[in-house]
């Protein structure tokens, strides 16, 4: 019984971990450029479009097409280094734990 317990209290504890690090991860922001910087796009934790920046030299006619595509890139890039670093802070809360191989948390 005292295992069980234990158990408790340790799913418990891992809990309110997971909480914290979901309210962490919301408010972390990252940013992805693309045209050497000339356009950047920055996502919130929650996957939230924040930000767009683009450069005036884009916008001309005739450009829409160069845009449309520069922004899609930018939003690649800050989707995979918000990823990135989702993965790194769920790493580091989940050291230790006994999970089976391919889990990844949050679910």
């Amino acid at each position: 019984m005292k295992d069980l317990m234990g158990m408790m209290k340790q799913a418990k504890a891992m809990q309110e971990k997971m909480q914290g690090l979901q309210a962490e991860i919301a408010e972390v922001a990252e940013t992805g450029q693309s045209g050497g910087g000339l356009v950047k796009v920055t996502l919130k934790g929650t996957g939230e479009m924040v930000g767009v920046q683009i450069d005036p030299s884009l916008l001309k006619d005739g450009e829409g097409d160069i845009l449309e595509d520069l922004v899609v890139a930018a939003h690649a890039e800050a989707k995979r280094r918000l990823d990135a670093t989702i993965a790194e802070k769920t790493q580091a809360l989940t050291a230790g734990l006994p999970l089976p191989p391919g889990m990844k948390l949050p679910f």
